[in-house]
């Protein structure tokens, strides 16, 4: 007998107690989530998803919807006073390899090795650490897209760029119009970063990066590619591609977004969640959103199929100090039922399960999922990958990069001696 995704997690859940637990939970239990999809259609879907479970298991899931800047700063004091809620999330690598090592999170693999395969592949990798897994990947599939706005291109006569040299010809047209190139609110750093990745990234691959990172390769931060990209950056900001103040500008309150809608910036570089985010605040303007993958640098390394982002993009946890680690995985489990499947992608977001193509009509979705199976390979975001330590020095250092305030050299030189000094070299 076929069975649905949901249905098989409830199943696969139901034998997990059994065998492996003991004893199943009682009903009437309460748990408390954190998220922080506040797109008001993303966070319907969560609401609705935990509804239906509340009303079908007779438990109760005290849900806080927290905006993403304001969540990285309350899990962190939450977590330091021993008071974390039974799930809350994190973007996978550096963070949650340390919640691991500070013995904050619940092992997930009883629960998620029997029903593992109804994930992507990629998704599933990245929730695992030390042959472990620690999370369940819910959201999206996010990689960094540059979007446009398809109405500034046409009546300016623009072509979507496929290279640097064409992405820096179009910016130059734009700038000529009284247009800023490229929309960017750079206040909390990780935006500003997505910038700096693909540069290295088309440059010299990502390996270049993971060699740095993990100590491989006689890899080191101070390789010529990072100098490479840093320059580029800093050429861009010379000359005036970004809009105005851009290092002070804020992302979760739109303000970069705004500058696109209005026909006041022509590109606006983002994880795709910006799909969702704009079909939740300004589904109006979808007919004029354009999206491309990042050009490719001429003569550089790297591979033009290769991404920057997540599959899984909020990878959900249960904390060890946990009282209902059952009630709080399959609360988490409802939240892609089936029902909860569809509600994503009606919200502009691609659940990373498997078989989700046949669930995708938007146009746009359906485009993004193209490029991302046609990907040779998906760079987990730099700040995501790092210890928190090293993610924290590479955001402020990529601001500096676009502020003008440090040289790549001296960028470069922050990074290697500290990550040799974290690898105790």
């Amino acid at each position: 007998m076929k069975h649905t995704f949901a249905k098989t997690l409830a199943l696969v859940l139901a034998l997990t107690m059994v065998l492996s637990m003991g004893s199943a939970f009682a009903e009437g239990t309460t748990v408390t989530m954190w998220h922080c999809q506040t797109q008001e259609l993303r966070e319907k879907a969560i609401n609705d998803a935990i509804d239906r479970y509340q009303e079908t298991s007779g438990n109760t899931v005290e849900v806080s919807a927290i905006a993403n800047d304001a969540y990285k700063d309350k899990i962190k004091v939450a977590i330091g006073a021993d008071e974390a809620p039974d799930i809350f999330f994190s973007w996978s690598g550096g963070p949650m390899n340390a919640y691991v090592n500070a013995g904050i999170l619940q092992d997930l693999t009883p629960y998620m090795e029997p029903i593992k395969d109804k994930w992507m592949d990629a998704a599933i990798a990245q929730a695992t650490y030390q042959d472990k897994i620690w999370a369940v990947p819910v959201e999206n599939v996010s990689v960094a897209m540059l979007f446009y706005n398809k109405k500034v291109f046409e009546e300016n006569g623009l072509t979507p760029p496929t290279t640097l040299a064409e992405l820096e010809a179009v910016a130059d047209a734009l700038l000529e119009k009284g247009i800023a190139p490229f929309s960017l609110a750079n206040k909390t750093m990780w935006t500003g970063s997505m910038w700096y990745m693909y540069l290295v990234d088309r440059t010299a691959g990502n390996a270049v990066f993971s060699d740095a990172a993990n100590r491989t390769n006689g890899g080191s931060f101070e390789n010529p590619a990072f100098t490479d990209a840093g320059n580029t950056l800093q050429d861009m900001v010379k000359k005036n591609y970004f809009i105005n103040g851009f290092n002070g500008l804020d992302e979760d309150s739109g303000q970069s977004r705004q500058m696109l809608y209005a026909g006041r910036a022509g590109m606006y570089l983002m994880g795709s969640w910006a799909i969702a985010t704009i079909t939740s605040e300004n589904p109006d303007f979808l007919p004029d959103l354009g999206m491309i993958p990042f050009p490719v640098v001429e003569g550089g390394a790297g591979d033009p199929t290769a991404l920057v982002g997540t599959v899984g993009d909020n990878f959900y946890h249960i904390s060890a100090g946990s009282q209902n680690p059952d009630v709080a995985f399959e609360a988490i489990a409802s939240l892609l039922d089936d029902q909860a499947i569809l509600d994503r992608v009606a919200a502009g977001a691609i659940p990373p399960v498997k078989g989700i193509g046949d669930k995708i009509t938007d146009e746009k979705l359906s485009e993004l999922l193209g490029i991302v199976e046609n990907a040779k390979s998906i760079q987990l975001w730099y700040d995501q990958y790092l210890s928190p330590a090293m993610s924290e020095l590479h955001k402020s250092t990529s601001q500096e990069l676009f502020g003008l305030t440090k040289t790549p050299e001296e960028v470069n030189k922050l990074m290697e001696d500290a990550m040799a000094k974290e690898a105790g070299e």
